[in-house]
């Protein structure tokens, strides 16, 4: 990740993150064909995505950052993956790794072919399961190889130049506080504002609580990830990009 180092010497960490979620004019603001048709799919499916306007910001960052390492979680069908794979293709850079994380199979299926369109199986890894349980075995696979015992490979890779992070909004906060130290020195986490419970939410609302405590969870996750991180927030049409890097 050689951009981050001269980045990071050209506006001082502390304002690396503002310098890269800021739009790059020099980039097409239309949706790449393949991510197009993936949002026409996606509709069919009743499935949500993020909004054009935050994936064309994250694309910019990562044109800027130029990442050799990426998890991405929260995969879907590759709505998010036909943007940077697009930005790949365009600029002419591959990715030492790029490891994708869906919880569901038959998503699996179709980020392959994504992945095997964009002739990316060299550096591209999909890893299906739950992220907790996903987590769990990979940090109890670190703890293990530090006693000198190591069997196989973790589940999720370490050390990555950006991390993306998505899934449901009340599980946000959770991940985001579980993958940050997946990050390296230099590396980003981006992520998008958990949705904002609207009006009174009476207690008998399950789905609504979930959200009030998704948010009050994310406010604490922002609060704390604050004294060891810095923090830059992006509102854009669809919803706030976050990113966050140590200090």
């Amino acid at each position: 990740m050689a951009e981050q180092g001269s980045v990071d010497s050209e506006v001082g960490k502390e304002n690396v993150l503002a310098h890269l979620l800021t739009a790059d004019d020099s980039r097409p603001r239309d949706e790449p064909e393949i991510a197009s048709n993936i949002g026409t799919q996606l509709q069919h499916m009743a499935l949500s995505t993020w909004s054009i306007s935050i994936l064309r910001r994250l694309r910019d960052a990562f044109g800027r950052l130029k990442p050799q390492s990426i998890l991405e979680v929260g995969a879907g069908i590759g709505h998010r993956s036909a943007w940077i794979y697009d930005l790949f293709e365009k600029d002419g850079v591959t990715p030492e790794r790029y490891q994708l994380v869906e919880d569901g199979a038959k998503f699996a299926v179709i980020i392959r072919r994504l992945m095997l369109r964009h002739d990316a199986d060299s550096y591209t890894k999909i890893v299906v399961g739950n992220l907790d349980a996903l987590i769990a075995e990979t940090n109890a696979w670190h703890a293990a190889s530090s006693t000198g015992v190591e069997v196989g490979t973790p589940p999720l890779e370490n050390q990555h130049d950006a991390i993306i992070v998505d899934g449901i909004s009340e599980n946000r906060a959770r991940y985001v506080q579980s993958l940050l130290p997946f990050l390296s020195p230099s590396g980003v986490l981006f992520t998008v504002e958990p949705d904002m419970p609207l009006g009174n939410v009476e207690e008998d609302d399950k789905d609504g609580m979930r959200l009030v405590d998704g948010f009050n969870q994310w406010m604490e996750c922002i609060q704390s990830t604050n004294e060891t991180h810095h923090i830059a927030f992006m509102p854009l049409f669809g919803g706030t990009l976050v990113a966050m890097t140590k200090k």
